[in-house]
């Protein structure tokens, strides 16, 4: 059942990483050729950031994917004191974390961004006990924000 539930993880993991690098990387065919893709339109909203803020919160998003990855690396090792040290630290609610996400103007994005904060302090507490189900729960928990966020806003 863990093994299961550990996969189950690391598949959305995988899938929420694709997704991410494929929305920012342009899609060529084997010879050079791009491939047009049907032309969806993004209902997201957009936060409206210059292009630097941008690259900015791109980078703290690539940060956060990182830090699950090594947290589920460190659970299959069950490292759960190193782990809670990287949700509390990579994850929690620092006080730089705590300034980024007052500083967005969409008041959504930012609630959203501070409770995502708040999952990895309350993920860096459930590692602490050890428990493995509890523990992939919080993770879920935390993964929800994600989803949700990239699934309202881009961007």
């Amino acid at each position: 059942m863990k093994n299961s539930v550990m996969l189950i993880c690391v598949l959305c993991f995988i899938g929420l990483t694709v997704n991410s690098y494929s929305e920012n990387t342009p899609h060529n065919g084997s010879h050079g050729m791009r491939h047009e893709m049907p032309s969806v339109k993004d209902e997201r909203i957009s936060l409206g950031l210059s292009p630097a803020m941008k690259q900015h919160q791109l980078a703290n998003m690539r940060n956060h994917v990182e830090a699950v990855q090594s947290i589920i690396g460190l659970l299959s090792e069950g490292a759960f004191d190193k782990a809670s040290h990287i949700a509390y630290s990579k994850l929690g609610l620092t006080e730089e974390m705590k300034k980024m996400c007052n500083s967005f103007e969409n008041e959504n994005f930012k609630n959203l961004g501070l409770a995502f904060h708040k999952s990895g302090d309350a993920l860096g507490d459930t590692l602490k006990t050890k428990d493995i189900t509890k523990s992939l729960g919080a993770l879920h928990t935390t993964m929800t924000y994600c989803v949700q966020c990239h699934a309202t806003f881009r961007q």
